[in-house]
């Protein structure tokens, strides 16, 4: 049995702040993905939360990511924001273009957001989340080092890919957030379960040959199963279209990997696009997305994305989060 201990959301940010600036991460770089990682864990995505600090100081030390940089943010039009991330953390160059993209939305009715020379940006739902939280729908991609292989193929041609979309409700929270994949599973799973030496199920990944395997070290050396087959490798082809070729980032292909210290920065992407509903819809927006999430509620067992992630996340306000006590061990090596 996994020994774990319960710590507070306050706790986790600081644990992975301090441990981030022990790596050498600059303070105005760390505590955005600090935050971050606390609300991830609250959600109940522990893969991405502090699992990933470990990894995340490594990077630092050993330059896949410079804990120092300071990103930089251009306004080419007036509907669209760069940010050339300088091969930081995805965390605050994100940070720095909401705070112009939001702004733009609300005065133009849509906004883009673009992010280059980035790295791995976490739970994409956590940022889209915010933009939801700000009025606007929110639709966010992010593309990653190659893990899936086009259909017919067994060599990864594009990363895992997720997209998420977050639409705003009357309360200010998000009515319905979806935030998936190109892959069945998110490849950070494969990599927990070979730390833990489990095994993964079939369907999660394929080995070198495109043959399917349970093995996760096997997997994470083949490729990453496509969710709903040749339909996932369009969705991760969208992705890549969007967060890689939009933005100027390095294409999944030529990335260097998010786990690891060889290759050095991945220089992946992101891009934003937020939108003020009340722009293209009036007042029907709130209306027209509070019958459908109604529609789905009225039936007995049915569930929104986001649904689990939302109940977790209120309880973790109360109880605090289970942590795998191994991880806290590494997290606070670190930091002595």
């Amino acid at each position: 049995m996994i020994e774990t201990r319960t710590l507070t959301l306050e706790q986790i940010e600081d644990l992975a702040f301090r441990a981030l600036v022990a790596a050498g991460t600059a303070e105005a770089n760390a505590r955005p993905l600090a935050v971050a990682t606390a609300a991830t864990e609250a959600d109940g995505v522990a893969s991405h939360g502090l699992a990933y600090i470990p990894i995340y100081c490594e990077h630092v030390q050993c330059g896949k990511v410079d804990g120092t940089a300071q990103p930089e943010l251009s306004r080419p039009r007036p509907g669209a924001v760069n940010v050339d991330a300088a091969t930081g953390f995805a965390h605050s160059a994100i940070d720095m273009g909401f705070e112009v993209l939001i702004p733009a939305a609300r005065e133009q009715g849509i906004a883009a957001l673009s992010i280059r020379n980035s790295y791995n940006c976490g739970v994409l739902g956590y940022h889209t989340y915010r933009l939801a939280q700000a009025g606007l729908v929110g639709l966010g991609f992010t593309n990653a080092p190659a893990s899936i292989a086009p259909s017919g193929g067994a060599k990864p041609v594009v990363g895992t890919n997720p997209f998420s979309i977050a639409a705003p409700g009357a309360d200010g929270q998000p009515a319905l957030l979806i935030d998936q994949s190109a892959s069945t599973i998110a490849k950070s799973e494969v990599m927990k379960h070979a730390r833990e030496g489990k095994p993964i199920p079939v369907g999660w990944a394929q080995d070198a040959d495109g043959n399917p395997t349970t093995d996760p070290n096997v997997g994470l050396k083949g490729s990453m199963a496509p969710s709903g087959g040749y339909k996932g490798v369009g969705v991760a082809l969208l992705t890549e279209i969007m967060a890689a070729a939009l933005t100027g980032a390095t294409l999944g292909i030529n990335a260097s990997p998010f786990s690891g210290t060889a290759g050095g920065p991945p220089k992946t992407g992101q891009f934003f696009i937020a939108i003020d509903p009340t722009a293209t819809s009036g007042d029907a927006f709130t209306s027209g997305i509070s019958e459908l999430v109604g529609a789905i509620r009225a039936q007995n067992g049915a569930h929104l994305p986001g649904d689990g992630r939302g109940g977790k996340r209120r309880q973790a306000q109360t109880d605090g989060v289970a942590v795998n006590a191994a991880t806290l061990d590494k997290i606070e090596a670190i930091i002595a």
